[in-house]
């Protein structure tokens, strides 16, 4: 099996920063894409933003220039900092993995439980 752990989450005041880590554990042979999704009351879980093993990264146009997405290949773990939050960042954010468990195998998707970010004053 394969677990996702998020960390990080909390409460904010606006213009304040977080930043929230995932890490991947269990049998892994090799994580293709690390995402970041999040999904606030009432409304569809959505991307924020993902990056591939080698690097490359796609965001949310709402989190552009304040959200940055990185990852440690060694670690199996991704990070994502958040600067100048705003109230509407305010959601669960989920960890997402794209996981080949065996070399030559399907990759699956596995998804962490969540966790919270309030932005608020």
């Amino acid at each position: 099996q394969v677990q996702l752990v998020e960390s990080g989450g909390g409460l904010v005041q606006p213009g304040g920063s977080l930043r929230l880590s995932c890490a991947a554990s269990g049998r892994i042979f090799s994580i293709s894409v690390m995402g970041w999704y999040r999904q606030a009351p009432g409304k569809e879980r959505e991307l924020v933003a993902t990056i591939i093993s080698g690097g490359s990264t796609n965001y949310a146009d709402s989190v552009k220039g304040r959200f940055t997405i990185s990852r440690d290949n060694a670690k199996n773990t991704a990070y994502l900092q958040m600067n100048n939050l705003k109230p509407e960042d305010t959601a669960v954010y989920y960890c997402n993995a794209v996981v080949k468990r065996n070399p030559g195998g399907a990759a699956y998707d596995y998804w962490g439980r969540g966790t919270q970010v309030t932005v608020s004053s």
